[in-house]
């Protein structure tokens, strides 16, 4: 059972300059408005391994995930992973110069690690709702990642 979704956004703004800003997990509560916090569990530069803690709201919910770099390819694409609630969750951004700028794509997606009657049937009823807010919400930190990177 895997639900996904992928956006661009153009940024008016070099490869370089995004993705200095996609790698700052420890200035990203102050870029994207949906973080609340983030907690550093690993040390040193962004790279394959890096791991924190990110609180989001999300429809009225707080939630607290553990997220890690699963990929890194500066400044091209990085893949990042977490795992909660059953489910394995991956965000894929793609950086490609265009026009001056930089077309930033992600990637979303979300698998059910073991999927249950209920499970399937529950994603069959709100699977389609809830990717439409994910989208919503992704799209918010595109254009967030996008302004702050136009303005370095």
């Amino acid at each position: 059972m895997d639900h996904s979704t992928s956006l661009t956004q153009h940024v008016n703004a070099s490869p370089e300059k995004v993705w200095a800003v996609i790698s700052d997990i420890p200035g990203s509560a102050g870029t994207l408005s949906g973080v609340e916090s983030v907690q550093m569990i690993s040390e040193g530069p962004y790279g394959e391994g890096t791991r924190w803690k990110e609180t989001r709201s999300m429809l009225g919910r707080r939630e607290t995930v553990e997220m890690w770099v699963a990929q890194a390819d500066p400044p091209h694409s990085t893949t990042v992973k977490a795992l909660q609630g059953g489910a394995d969750y991956t965000s894929r951004f793609t950086l490609a110069e265009r026009g001056g700028g930089t077309d930033l794509t992600l990637t979303f997606g979300a698998e059910v690690l073991h999927p249950t009657v209920v499970s399937k049937v529950t994603m069959a009823l709100f699977g389609k709702i809830g990717m439409s807010v994910t989208r919503k919400a992704l799209a918010k930190d595109l254009a967030e990642i996008a302004a702050k990177a136009e303005s370095l």
